[in-house]
């Protein structure tokens, strides 16, 4: 089941919060938090922090549950708090990387990860060490920020709505899980910035349509969907048309 949110007035909750299967990260904010912990709590943990000082802890970091890459301007208080916050057998490690939004330029679960074309060697060979995964240098749809276009669990994945067929072939042979092209909130582009999701739950913002939100469940597995049930949906389906 995918759970709609809001960070205070905002509809972009993935600016705000990290999602994975071993832990999630959200900005400071009681009420935010509070959503994340009510569906969350009882298998990982949830932790508030910030980043560099500031809000947008999504964009900032990416991880996984084998680890968390922050960037360098995160404070020292800061690191220590989310290493006491997070199992010990994640791995938490900053990283000097020019390009430092590093939510926004790799995307990536618990066994592939894409990156912005232009980062570093260094960077590559961190993500691939910290988060135990093989790397691929992409584009999604001609747009470098990957981490923006895309959100992917070992599910399942949805990216940019303008990414070509044969592009989503090749993406889904690179990633080994079938993927989508989709919108959030009410048709933006920016998958990343309204979604947040791991392999059994989902958040997206507010302003997510029915329409989006049953494309995101069934693309992420949130749903069970057994072939007679599928079939029955079709049949009510025909029978209220019909009628």
């Amino acid at each position: 089941m995918a759970t709609r949110a809001q960070y205070e007035s905002s509809n972009e909750i993935g600016v705000y919060c990290k999602l994975t299967n071993a832990y999630c990260l959200t900005a400071v904010s009681p009420h935010f938090f509070s959503i994340f912990e009510s569906e969350l709590a009882d298998h990982i943990p949830c932790v508030q922090t910030s980043i560099a000082g500031t809000r947008i802890v999504g964009r900032l970091c990416v991880g996984n549950k084998n680890g968390l890459i922050l960037p360098h301007t995160t404070t020292d208080q800061e690191l220590l708090h989310i290493r006491n916050c997070l199992p010990d057998n994640v791995v938490v490690q900053k990283v000097e990387e020019r390009l430092c939004a590093l939510g926004n330029c790799i995307s990536t679960n618990d066994h592939v990860a894409l990156i912005h074309p232009d980062i570093d060697k260094e960077t590559e060979e961190i993500i691939s060490d910290v988060l135990g995964v093989e790397v691929f240098r992409q584009t999604i749809a001609s747009q470098p920020l990957v981490g923006s276009y895309s959100v992917f669990t070992n599910q399942g994945g949805m990216v940019h709505p303008m990414t070509t067929i044969e592009e989503l072939d090749e993406l889904s042979s690179l990633l080994q899980v079938p993927l989508v092209a989709g919108t959030v909130n009410r048709g933006s582009d920016v998958i990343a910035a309204g979604l947040a999701a791991n392999d059994w739950a989902a958040f997206c913002g507010l302003d997510t349509t029915a329409t989006e939100l049953s494309v995101l469940e069934r693309i992420y597995k949130l749903e069970d969907l057994s072939p007679s049930s599928i079939v029955h949906d079709m049949r009510s389906t025909l029978i209220d048309t019909n009628v």
